[in-house]
């Protein structure tokens, strides 16, 4: 089995196509179709369904392609001297840690790593096994319940976060309330409060961002529960009115979480330390 089929398989997932791969790594196409027929012949199994143009990874492709990963990583790990970071460096995180902790955090490992290609990806709570399993990501920053582990991950708590219910500067409609669909403990812990407050809530309408949700109670449209730092500037700026949540009520913390089995390169170690370091000043 060789380690440049290996690559191969995992780019192609990566990129979403035989051609997209082949311009990625620099090969003809045909090249690498027998890559990928090579590596089914040698295992035995077919890695990809081909559907007209379109290639979707098998049952087996998909429960061998972590392996073919993890084999990636351990070469990379082998061959890797040099302890300065470099190379490709993918964040998976929670949409609404992009508005106020991720920003800075960016600018000031591109600044201190320039040799480090950094990205991010949005992710979905319920996908952040998988992405970390198969490599799409190297580490994930995610906002979940204070409870939150995986048998899987690696996850650290790095701070529990104020929650504030916001509403219109005009109170036009407290009876609708406004969840984020992308996440499960949003809902849990909104609905928490909403039982403990005796709210009367006549609907529900369900959003993919925190910040639709902020344009939409702005407008008047209903009310809904945020981390307050997602919410600080309009807070402060009087464009919302926020109600503090007190702590004992559950609430959303942020979460540092990476593949119990992942290798952690230099430049994964870097962007550890460094989110660390700028958890202990967050609001």
């Amino acid at each position: 089995m060789e380690l440049r089929h290996l690559i191969t398989l995992k780019t192609i997932v990566e990129k979403g196509g035989f051609k997209k791969a082949a311009e990625h790594l620099g090969y003809a196409q045909s090249s690498v179709t027998n890559h990928i027929k090579e590596l089914e012949q040698e295992i035995g199994k077919p890695l990809f369904d081909r559907l007209g143009k379109k290639v979707v990874l098998t049952y087996y492709g998909h429960h061998f392609l972590p392996y073919a990963v993890k084999i990636i990583d351990l070469y990379s790990q082998a061959l890797n001297t040099n302890d300065e970071p470099a190379g490709e460096l993918t964040i998976g995180i929670s949409e609404s840690l992009t508005i106020g902790r991720i920003p800075s955090i960016l600018l000031e490992y591109k600044k201190l790593y320039p040799k480090v290609n950094l990205s991010l990806k949005s992710i979905d709570n319920y996908n952040v096994v998988s992405n970390l399993q198969n490599g799409d990501i190297d580490l994930a920053l995610i906002l979940e319940k204070d409870d939150w582990t995986l048998p899987e991950l690696q996850c650290e708590k790095l701070k529990r976060e104020k929650m504030v219910l916001i509403s219109p500067l005009e109170q036009e409609n407290t009876k609708t309330v406004l969840y984020t669909e992308r996440s499960c403990s949003y809902k849990s812990v909104f609905d928490h409060y909403i039982n403990f407050k005796q709210m009367d809530v006549k609907e529900s309408l369900d959003f993919q961002s925190i910040e639709a949700i902020k344009q939409c109670v702005r407008s008047g449209l209903g009310i809904s529960l945020v981390p307050y730092f997602s919410v600080k500037e309009e807070l402060e700026s009087n464009k919302l009115i926020g109600e503090e949540v007190a702590p004992e009520h559950p609430a959303i913390s942020t979460f540092l979480a990476y593949h119990k089995d992942k290798w952690l390169s230099p430049s994964i170690n870097s962007i550890i330390t460094l989110i660390k370091g700028h958890a202990k000043k967050w609001d």
